[in-house]
């Protein structure tokens, strides 16, 4: 098998048909051989007939239907477990991807690239969708040092053996170049037409932008410290014990002083009370020192986690490999 292609469905039987057709005519046009995995993500819809009457009478077709809706990550997930081409697209199926622009993205995988990744360059999105998705994508880049123009767009394609070391959960469908990228495959983008949504209303709200941000977070510090967690967690921790000390010995030097003064007094008969209890320092010294230890612990957890985890599975990726000659 030469292309797959993967296209998660939630409520999407009005569109379904004309995907269907649109992908058609492009790999007849173009003689690739080819399938078309319908992943139907808890659609409350006619959704799964439709992709059943389509497997019917294709038996390129191919069909997934989830129990209940468990999200776009793990729609793809199952797809690319099932898929079976040498090189896998992505699009969603509400239409606003053209399946014309499939044979430019195999082009550039063929040229050497193993992952690229579309861009709207001119979206048909209100501005309150159009503004975040910009700022978001911009933090992505600079935070990853993957420099993609549109990290959110659904129209993605790959080698299918970068899913032998990828595992998507959560909202991470969206920072899988960012993934690849970190186990040095080579990243490219293709501006793509992004057309009007033709039946139905947008799956996503405002929630998806915290989100995303939420798995930015572990998707940087996976892909910067996933082997080396103490390299974070340990400075963080070593920096709040070192707060913590420099408080505690602050406040002890300053007791130590007003105690030799109160020994001075004391032998001319005054007195003059001392007290560092009731300075909110000793707080502060006490919370850094003890932060600083619970860090620097998990730290220690982590890498033993690494540990672990690095003889079970490989924590690198190899392209060719020279075979001693006989």
């Amino acid at each position: 098998m030469y292309l797959s292609i993967v296209v998660p469905v939630y409520n999407e039987e009005e569109s379904l048909p004309q995907l269907y057709q649109e992908i058609c005519n492009v790999t007849k046009e173009n003689n690739y051989e080819t399938e078309i995995v319908f992943i139907d993500d808890g659609s409350k819809d006619r959704s799964w007939e439709v992709v059943e009457q389509l497997a019917a009478q294709d038996d390129r077709v191919r069909g997934i239907r989830f129990r209940r809706n468990f999200g776009k990550a793990a729609a793809l997930n199952a797809g690319f477990a099932t898929a079976e081409g040498e090189i896998v697209l992505t699009m969603d199926a509400d239409l606003q991807d053209d399946p014309h622009e499939i044979p430019e993205f195999l082009a550039m995988i063929e040229s050497g690239l193993e992952v690229v990744s579309g861009w709207k360059k001119i979206r048909h999105d209100p501005w309150h969708k159009v503004i975040p998705s910009r700022f978001f994508n911009a933090m992505v880049s600079y935070l990853t040092g993957v420099k993609l123009h549109d990290h959110n767009c659904g129209m993605k394609c790959y080698r299918r053996e970068i899913f032998h070391e990828i595992t998507l959960y959560g909202e991470l469908h969206r920072f899988v170049p960012v993934l690849a990228s970190a186990r040095g495959y080579r990243v490219g983008e293709k501006v793509v037409a992004h057309r009007s949504r033709q039946f139905g209303q947008s799956k996503y709200g405002f929630t998806r932008f915290v989100k995303g941000f939420l798995d930015l977070f572990t998707v940087w510090f996976l892909t910067a410290y996933g082997q080396r967690p103490q390299h974070l967690l340990g400075t963080v921790g070593l920096i709040a014990m070192g707060i913590g000390f420099f408080l505690l010995t602050y406040l002890a030097a300053i007791w130590g002083i007003s105690r030799l003064e109160i020994d001075a007094l004391a032998c001319c008969g005054l007195d003059k009370p001392v007290s560092i209890g009731t300075r909110p320092a000793v707080l502060y010294g006490v919370a850094a020192l003890l932060f600083g230890g619970q860090i620097l612990s998990i730290g220690v957890i982590a890498e033993l986690l690494v540990a672990h985890q690095n003889q079970i599975a490989k924590c690198y990726s190899i392209k060719k490999i020279i075979e001693k000659k006989k």
